[in-house]
């Protein structure tokens, strides 16, 4: 087989994610080839533009992992890699592949963390997961204390990974309803991006449905089983005036408000994501 030129292999990959229904099939097409060869995508069109080309072997590679795209194999999971915020995290089966509205979602911690009084203001993060949130609070906020907590033995050993530099960061293999005691009463802010997807549900994404973890996706007959562990163990973990930060369904922000406010919260907040729906709701520790 001859070489076959970068522009031509990713314009017929991009056709073909996109008849598999992949939502930005040129994008992924960029970031495999990115993949491949080492690159950033910026770097992989500079070489498209330049007229470079693939060798058999790498053509075989490169056509491999499309098939597995289109298949709707989560991009994450073919490169081992996830952006978040300013962090590149280790990711594949067994963990939650962390979203890009989580990142906003995420900025309502930090800014806690930014503006407590506290010399080392304390950050706590349960069903953290990849260790994308913990991650992002301990690297922005180096002066904070953070802690994170995961379940799922796979998932902990994903975020092991993903944290071991992190000096500020302490990861907690265990269940968020009975760790970190030593701490209660002490804590400026307690975030989660917990599993809140009915139980009856089935996602519309082929990538959730089929590849990310049932256990970080279903929380019970309503999705909100894990939300109400988190509203009592946060009382407990919070400082009075202390925010607590819970990422949930779009449909799920009224219910949630009423939850928090029949728990004795303050002023339960929904906020919207960039789409311009329901993605976060915040209370304070009375």
């Amino acid at each position: 087989m001859p070489e076959q030129t970068l522009a031509a292999v990713v314009r017929s990959a991009a056709e073909w994610l996109a008849a598999a229904g992949v939502t930005d099939p040129l994008v992924d097409a960029e970031l495999l080839v990115g993949h491949l060869r080492g690159l950033r995508r910026g770097e992989v069109q500079a070489a498209i533009v330049r007229g470079d080309t693939l060798d058999e072997q790498e053509a075989e590679t490169f056509e491999a992992l499309v098939v597995r795209r289109a298949a709707r194999e989560p991009l994450q999971h073919l490169t081992g890699v996830a952006p978040f915020r300013y962090l590149e995290l280790a990711v594949g089966p067994g963990v939650f592949v962390p979203r890009p509205e989580t990142e906003i979602v995420a900025q309502f911690a930090i800014d806690a963390l930014l503006n407590a009084p506290d010399p080392e203001p304390i950050g706590v993060d349960l069903c953290t997961g990849s260790g994308a949130i913990a991650l992002a609070m301990a690297s922005e906020v180096p002066h904070s204390r953070v802690f994170a907590v995961e379940l799922s033995p796979d998932a902990h050993a994903w975020a092991a990974r993903n944290t071991a530099d992190a000096e500020n960061l302490t990861l907690v293999h265990g269940d968020l309803a009975d760790t970190l005691d030593e701490i209660d009463g002490t804590v400026a802010v307690v975030i989660s991006n917990p599993p809140y997807v009915p139980d009856e549900a089935i996602p519309r994404d082929p990538e959730v449905r089929l590849f990310d973890p049932a256990m970080a996706l279903y929380g019970g007959p309503d999705g909100l089983d894990i939300v109400r562990v988190l509203s009592t163990r946060a009382l407990r973990l919070l400082r009075p005036g202390g925010l607590l930060v819970i990422e949930h369904g779009e449909l799920q922000g009224e219910e949630i408000r009423t939850l928090l406010a029949t728990d004795g919260w303050r002023a339960p907040t929904t906020h919207l994501d960039l789409t311009r729906r329901d993605r976060a709701t915040t209370a304070l520790r009375p």
